[in-house]
């Protein structure tokens, strides 16, 4: 059974998207934005429901932090939100929402469009399991102008065959790069593939990165 994680601080509403849910998903629901967050990396579910407004943390914030994280960028999310308006609902496709949906919620339509877009979860091999590790590193290649650039970057977190990182640098998706670790001064790693962008604010971004080859050491072997 495909598994669905509802983010929403309203207790009667993540009730009533289990009744009218329960029979097609495993649901997983939490009213704290944190521990949303949690549960996504933890259970990687095949679909998000998201609200918009939450104490403490929007779900404008966490919808940027799942599409940010290496393990939750592929996840579609289904903002379900009580703000109407095309303009809101822009905004959130602009920033990955896979849908939007206005409350109160027309299950029909919802149950429609998770059949499009929740997918079986895929098993991951123990090669892409990213720990939390922030690892300095510099970055060689050629940004989205056609300039070669050196750039220091640091890791959100790595596995055998990649990293997540943040750089001022704007680079291209597929786009290749040389990357050195620079903890104790400059070792070579290999090439990684730009797999996937998102901007993390108005200085840096976010790059999920995939070694294409490796004639280094890097962190985990």
């Amino acid at each position: 059974m495909r598994r669905l994680l509802v983010v929403d601080d309203d207790a009667a509403l993540r009730r009533l998207i289990r009744i009218e849910l329960a029979d097609a998903y495993e649901i997983m629901d939490s009213g704290e934005p944190a521990q949303g967050l949690a549960l996504a990396l933890e259970f990687k579910p095949d679909a998000i429901l998201l609200d918009l407004r939450m104490p403490k943390y929007s779900g404008y914030q966490l919808l940027q932090t799942y599409s940010s994280f290496s393990r939750t960028h592929t996840i579609p999310v289904v903002i379900v939100s009580g703000e109407a308006g095309a303009q809101t609902k822009e905004q959130c496709l602009q920033l990955g929402a896979a849908a939007y949906f206005e409350k109160p919620i027309d299950f029909r339509a919802l149950r429609e469009s998770l059949q499009d877009i929740a997918k079986p979860r895929i098993h991951v091999s123990p090669r892409d399991v990213r720990l939390p590790l922030r690892v300095p590193l510099k970055l060689q290649g050629t940004d989205s102008s056609g300039r070669e650039f050196e750039e220091a970057a640091i890791t959100e977190d790595v596995s055998l065959s990649g990293f997540l990182c943040s750089c001022a640098v704007e680079l291209v998706t597929d786009s290749l790069v040389d990357v050195y670790l620079t903890g104790r001064g400059k070792d070579y790693v290999g090439k990684a593939k730009i797999l996937h962008t998102s901007l993390r604010d108005d200085r840096a971004r976010n790059y999920d990165c995939q070694f294409v080859e490796k004639s280094g050491t890097w962190v985990l072997q």
